[in-house]
């Protein structure tokens, strides 16, 4: 019987003579007949390379069941088995944690291709989209972004806090998914080279930003392009003002934006900093200039310093803190366009034809084993998007209508004919206002849908959905976007579990 390494690999601090021991490590000791040692960051993907590489192929995957690719931290055990690979998959269009491409950027073989599958989706007959957020909140949605190319596999761009004027502190922290807290700016100890971040280029991630009294702050930012082999390289600078508070006044003749979806931007190309807002009908962002634009945090932004110990660098439990929210569930890194196209069945196809090829290349040898499983499974994946299809069509109109715990069914919806009514979640871990709660209720009674749909593996985090349904006496069911679990644990499986369990969830007697 053959090992089937990718079944989740269990990602303690494993060390290395311990990996290179295992009889299902993925790596060729515990294989001897595969001819490829392939690591893939998901376990979707890892399951789409097996059905076209059978026994040719030897699969292990970076993230694993349960996991998140978006907050995923990669161990020293997954970095060993990256150094063994004959060739390594990932997604790509910025589904990954940007830690897990340096990783495999950093660790992999020079000899070894890296291929971002969903990069050239369309050149193997599939179609990408423009991820579309629109959360509808009360108060501004600002992040952070990094546009303009920057040279060489793996570079990315570090953004520094160097200096803030205000009349409080400020941090910016992300909440992960399992709820805890990172840290990037606080201003309470100084600002140092430590009030960082890094974002790849063509970049967009969610934070919260805390402030702790109201009044007029000015942040001061750099830039520089950091490379794998250590070069650095400044590339600009820019100030931002934030007004806090309703009795706070813009400075006259700047431009205050408090709504909408916008970032504090930087160019790594051509040094320029910028809030990068949303646009006019025709979908190009505004870019406003630093200096010209003012971002508000209203009193309706203003709420308590949670009691959990982790929260403290906030303040004392219960102290006033003024937040725009990071209003998705864990670390978000993102660009423009949406990643998440296997929810597609049809785009799951171009990504067989892709890694179909691209084994070719790699073993030619195996060409007619690769061409004879991958159009096998084609064929399977043709006969499930018409099932897909089909018990789909069995949701009445008024009934398409999702609201989720994470944006990752874009494709899904479009290919099959649903309409994505949200997935707002409030500001992680922390107690939602009865007005938040009554905003998420008006939405689920609005649209009329009779369920709304948690992922195994963020339903931990969703705690404020489900009191919002149970309110609301809709359903809870289950839906799979990003990972795998031990019920479910592979592609076409999961993708019958999703139509129906929209179907039954959605459906007329719902």
């Amino acid at each position: 019987m053959r090992c089937r390494p990718r079944r989740t690999i269990t990602t303690v601090a494993l060390i290395a003579t311990s990996t290179l021991l295992s009889g299902c490590s993925g790596l060729k000791a515990g294989a001897p007949d595969a001819e490829l040692t392939v690591s893939t960051t998901t376990a979707i993907i890892a399951d789409l390379v097996e059905q076209v590489g059978g026994d040719r192929v030897d699969v292990t995957s970076i993230v694993p069941h349960h996991g998140d690719p978006h907050s995923y931290e990669p161990s020293p055990g997954d970095a060993v088995r990256v150094t063994e690979a004959d060739i390594v998959f990932s997604n790509g269009l910025l589904l990954e944690e940007p830690g897990i491409m340096k990783m495999v950027h950093t660790n992999a073989r020079k000899s070894a291709p890296k291929i971002e599958i969903a990069e050239k989706l369309e050149e193997y007959g599939g179609t990408v989209m423009k991820l579309e957020e629109d959360l509808g909140l009360d108060v501004l949605w600002l992040g952070w972004a990094v546009e303009g190319e920057v040279a060489g596999d793996g570079s990315q761009v570090r953004t520094t806090a160097t200096k803030l004027d205000g009349p409080g502190e400020l941090r910016v922290y992300l909440t992960d998914t399992l709820g805890k807290p990172k840290v990037y700016i606080d201003s309470a100890d100084g600002l140092d080279a430590s009030d960082s971040f890094t974002l790849p280029p063509e970049a967009h991630t969610h934070v919260n930003w805390a402030f702790s009294e109201p009044g007029t702050y000015r942040l001061t930012v750099e830039g520089q392009t950091e490379t794998l082999d250590g070069k650095r390289r400044g590339i600009g600078s820019g100030t931002f003002t934030f007004t806090v508070g309703d009795d706070t006044e813009a400075p006259e003749g700047a431009r205050a934006l408090d709504d909408g979806h916008a970032d504090v931007a930087l160019n790594a190309e051509t040094g320029k900093v910028y809030v990068r807002a949303d646009g006019d009908k025709s979908g190009e962002p505004a870019r406003l200039a630093a200096d010209e634009v003012v971002l508000n945090v209203p009193d309706r932004a203003k709420a308590a310093v949670p009691k959990e110990g982790p929260y403290s660098f906030l303040g004392a439990a219960g102290d006033a803190v003024w937040v725009l929210p990071q209003a998705v569930i864990g670390k978000h890194v993102h660009g423009d366009m949406d990643p998440h196209a296997w929810a597609d069945v049809a785009n799951a196809g171009a990504y067989v034809r892709r890694i179909e090829a691209e084994l070719i290349k790699a073993d030619p040898e195996g060409k007619a084993t690769y061409e004879k499983n991958a159009a096998a499974y084609l064929k399977t994946l043709g006969a499930l998007d018409e099932e897909v299809a089909k018990k789909l069509a069995t949701v009445p109109e008024h009934n398409r209508k999702l609201i989720t715990t994470h944006d990752a069914f874009g494709y899904l919806a479009k290919a099959y004919g649903m309409e994505i009514a949200g997935f707002v979640v409030p500001v992680p871990n922390q107690e939602p206002s009865a007005a938040e709660v009554e905003e998420l209720g008006v939405t689920v009674r609005e649209k009329k849908v009779p369920s709304v749909f948690l992922e195994p593996n963020l339903a931990t985090r969703a705690d404020v959905l489900r009191r919002v349904a149970e309110d609301e006496g809709v359903g809870i069911c289950t839906i799979y976007g990003d990972s795998f679990d031990d019920e479910v644990d592979d592609y076409v499986s999961m993708m019958r579990h999703n139509a129906s369990e929209l179907a039954k969830c959605l459906g007329e007697d719902a």
